[in-house]
């Protein structure tokens, strides 16, 4: 009789992120740009409207991702949508309100630095949305998000994923430097105190929102090179233009992958 397998050796079938030099981060970034300055003049000849929604936790790597995404792009065509806490007067509007004017118009790229996916994560984690309204935003985010999909909105969405330990040393490292002291806010304080919470948050999320209308992609982002490159190979794989390296466009599937309840099983994304 074959021995039971141990926990240890389930985690070790999660496929490890290969190393990448400086050097070949670099001379991929700047062909993967390329592509995506082809895909920009694509967008504003043919009047097309990209959504990206970028997800994950505080430290997850969001912020540069959409740097390097938005780096060589025209600003007049590219926007970074990143909302503060909403007002007084925005707790009493109709929830996805907040968004709609920052949606994107003919020939425009838009980034959401986090979006309405606040209310399944954040809000409910931290107690600033009651569960009733997280059942109602559960109820109604797919019907706003097909809405989008029947108006021609191409809708994006990505959660890039990291593990506890990882969140604690960049949580670390934003705090010792100069640099980052912007990115610090007092629900840093309690991330990973409620990791847990998080997680299970997520998983629902995942549960709920993913469809083939409006699928979720995940995105490994233990190494920040790594997670940048195949993100930007992702995203170019499934938005269409004229002149596109097919070749470059394919992003290594133990990195970046379509959302699945047995990946959270097998352990593709953090527990």
């Amino acid at each position: 009789m074959a021995a039971k397998k141990s926990k240890k050796d389930k985690k070790a079938k999660v496929p490890p992120i290969p190393h990448l030099s400086d050097h070949l981060y670099k001379k991929q970034l700047h062909d993967l740009q390329v592509e995506l300055v082809k895909l920009q003049r694509h967008t504003i000849k043919s009047g097309e409207r990209i959504l990206i929604l970028l997800e994950g936790r505080d430290g997850s790597g969001k912020d540069g991702a959409i740097k390097r995404i938005t780096e060589h792009l025209s600003p007049r065509e590219t926007r970074v949508v990143a909302l503060s806490a909403p007002s007084d007067r925005e707790k009493t509007q109709w929830y996805f309100q907040r968004w709609v004017p920052y949606l994107p118009a003919a020939g425009e790229i838009v980034l959401f630095n986090r979006s309405w996916y606040n209310r399944a994560g954040v809000e409910r984690v931290m107690g600033f949305a009651s569960e009733k309204e997280v059942d109602a935003f559960f109820a109604t985010v797919p019907q706003f998000e097909t809405m989008l999909a029947q108006d021609g909105i191409r809708l994006c969405k990505y959660y890039l994923d990291i593990s506890k330990d990882e969140q604690k040393a960049r949580m670390k490292a934003r705090r010792d430097d100069p640099l980052k002291q912007w990115k610090i806010s007092p629900i840093d304080a309690v991330a990973l105190k409620k990791w847990d919470a998080y997680s299970a948050a997520r998983n629902e999320m995942f549960a709920r929102t993913h469809s083939l209308t409006s699928p979720w992609t995940v995105v490994r982002a233990g190494d920040k090179k790594q997670a940048r490159v195949n993100l930007i190979r992702h995203l170019l794989a499934r938005l269409d233009y004229p002149g596109a390296d097919s070749k470059l466009a394919v992003p290594n599937p133990d990195i970046v992958f379509p959302y699945d309840e047995h990946a959270v099983k097998a352990g593709l994304i953090a527990p």
